[in-house]
C-alpha cells in the first residue's frame, strides 16, 4: 500500500494581513523544493488568535508565522517557547508538533543579523555603541539579535520612555533609555543606527531624526521594507552611510521558518529578491 502524499500547509496570521509578502516568499520556496503545498495568508483578529492556533492541528498545518498584533499575545497561548522567544517576549513562528502542540520561537533576531551580514559583510555588532529608535515587538527582537553578536552598548529611544525602560529592565545594564527630546544626541558617536517604528513606512510620517552627529561610516538600517527607500535610508545613504533596508530581514528570518516546519532550509536567491521587489 503506498503512502500518502502529504500536503505541505503554513501560514501568516496577522490583521489586516492581506499585504504580507510571506506568501510569495513561501511559496516559491515550496515550488522549488518540490513540495506540494501552500502558505496561505490568515486574516485573524486579536479575539479569535487563541482559537485560530488551537486549530492549527486538526487542519493540518505544520505551523504559522504571526505579525501584528498577534506576536506578544501568542507567548500566553502556546505550549512552550524556546529561549529567543522568551528572551524576546514575543513568537513570529509557530512550530506544531507531532503530539499537536504548540511550540513558539522568534526568528526576528537572526533575520535581521543575518540579513545586516549579508548586505555588508564586514559589519560587526561589537564595533561600537547601537541606536536603536522604538521600543516594540520588533525593538526586542533587533536588541536582542545585536546582544547576541556582541554589541555592549544600545541606546533604546522611544517616543513613551516607560517603555524604553522596560527593555532596559529585561535587557540588562547595556542598554541605555533615551528620551524622545534626546534621539538627535542619541546618534553621536554611533556605529548602527536601526528604525524598528512605523515611521517612513507608506501612508506614515518620516521618522523625524537628524543625522548631522550620525558618524559617516555608522550602518542605518530599517525594518520598514513598503517603500524599500525609505526617508531614514534615503538621508543616511545621501550622506555616505552604508544603508540596510527591511526586505532582508523579511526575507532571512522566514528561513529558519520553513526549516521547522518542512525539513528544508531555503536559500534566497537575486531572482527571488528582485520578485519581491517588483511587488513593492
Amino acid at each position: 500500500m503506498s503512502t500518502p502524499r502529504r500536503f505541505h500547509l503554513a501560514g501568516v496570521m496577522g490583521w489586516p494581513v492581506l499585504h504580507s509578502r510571506s506568501p510569495l516568499l513561501h511559496n516559491h520556496w515550496l515550488a522549488q523544493a518540490g513540495l506540494e503545498g501552500r502558505y496561505v495568508p490568515l486574516e485573524i483578529p486579536v479575539a479569535g488568535l487563541a482559537a485560530a492556533l488551537r486549530a492549527l492541528p486538526a487542519l493540518g498545518f505544520a505551523g504559522c508565522n504571526l505579525t501584528i498584533p498577534h506576536k506578544i499575545e501568542a507567548v500566553k497561548i502556546v505550549d512552550r517557547l524556546d529561549a529567543t522567544a522568551r528572551r524576546i517576549g514575543a513568537t513570529n513562528t509557530i512550530v506544531v508538533e507531532k503530539d499537536g502542540s504548540l511550540s513558539g520561537t522568534n526568528t526576528d533576531a537572526w533575520g535581521f543579523v543575518a540579513s545586516v551580514a549579508e548586505a555588508i559583510p564586514a559589519w560587526r555588532a561589537d564595533a561600537g555603541p547601537a541606536t536603536v529608535i522604538g521600543a516594540g515587538g520588533g525593538a526586542r527582537a533587533i536588541v536582542d539579535g545585536l546582544l547576541q553578536q556582541g554589541c555592549r552598548e544600545i541606546r533604546v529611544v522611544n517616543r513613551t520612555q516607560a517603555r524604553a525602560e522596560a527593555l532596559r529592565a529585561d535587557f540588562g545594564s547595556a542598554l541605555v533609555s533615551v528620551g524622545w527630546e534626546d534621539r538627535h544626541a542619541a546618534v553621536a558617536e554611533a556605529a548602527m543606527l536601526v528604525n524598528t517604528t512605523s515611521q517612513g513606512m507608506k501612508g506614515e510620517a518620516a521618522l523625524d531624526l537628524a543625522l548631522d552627529r550620525l558618524p559617516r561610516d555608522a550602518v542605518v538600517a530599517d525594518i520598514v521594507y513598503t517603500p524599500l527607500a525609505t526617508p531614514l535610508l534615503a538621508a543616511a545613504r545621501a550622506r555616505g552611510n552604508p544603508a540596510v533596508d527591511g526586505l532582508g530581514m523579511l526575507m532571512h528570518q522566514a528561513r529558519p521558518a520553513f526549516q521547522a516546519w518542512f525539513g528544508i532550509l531555503p536559500e534566497i536567491s537575486p531572482a527571488l529578491r528582485a520578485t519581491l521587489e517588483a511587488t513593492l
